[in-house]
């Protein structure tokens, strides 16, 4: 169970949020605010998953309220200006709902929430299959599986997939290496990580992966011959 608040200072706009919660099984809407000082004030005590925050509020703006927030707590922005959409999504929301937003709309935004939030909670012992990254306002999960590579473009990250267009998301090659496994990827190069089950052949410092050919930069040459002979017996 997902517990939340939603917070707006239209009332109408907070009763349909509490329609559409009650007709979603997985979300307990505890209460609603107009005012996000009466907010803060609850969060002092509570502890909640998922917040539905709308933008524009007369004492504080959505995003300064959300900002201010001590819990890890996931937020879907609601607000009838799409022109926040970057904003809110540069705090790592889960989703933004433009005003006015249709069931089946809020659906996909909890879905979304649903998704993220058994990724962070799941059972210690079970082994993680995927990894979520943000690309293009929406956060998009990617089965380790699935990763042919993985290359730098200046700032961005281009994630390589099995019968997928690649995804692009900012992010550092450290960041996203840290969320790989160790022991089924690697990096050979300032610029790519690779998946050892890929790996096809290697040749001089060219690795191959069918059609695609990947060098192993000079100061990743040790480790990646060290693990790779390692993984072949």
């Amino acid at each position: 169970m997902i517990n939340c608040i939603a917070i707006d200072d239209e009332p109408l706009a907070l009763e349909i949020i509490e329609v559409f919660c009650e007709s979603t099984p997985f979300l307990k809407l505890h209460k609603t605010f107009t005012k996000t000082s009466e907010a803060a004030a609850f969060l002092t005590t509570n502890s909640i998953d998922l917040l539905f925050l709308d933008i524009q509020m007369p004492d504080m703006s959505g995003i300064d309220f959300y900002k201010q927030i001590n819990q890890n707590t996931m937020v879907i922005f609601t607000t009838a200006y799409s022109e926040y959409a970057v904003e809110g999504f540069n705090l790592s929301a889960i989703d933004y709902l433009l005003k006015p937003f249709e069931l089946e709309r809020f659906k996909q935004a909890v879905e979304k929430a649903k998704s993220y939030y058994n990724f962070l909670y799941q059972n210690e012992k079970s082994t993680i299959q995927y990894l979520y990254v943000r690309s293009e306002y929406s956060l998009v999960k990617i089965p380790f599986n699935e990763i042919l590579y993985i290359e730098t473009l200046d700032d961005y990250i281009k994630i390589h997939q099995l019968g997928k267009k690649p995804v692009l998301t900012l992010m550092s090659m450290k960041s996203i290496n840290e969320k790989l496994p160790d022991s089924d990827f690697i990096r050979v190069h300032r610029s790519y990580i690779v998946p050892f089950s890929r790996i096809e052949s290697v040749r001089g410092k060219i690795i191959s992966m069918g059609i695609t050919e990947i060098p192993i930069g000079k100061s990743y040459e040790e480790v990646f011959f060290k693990a790779y002979v390692q993984k072949s017996f």
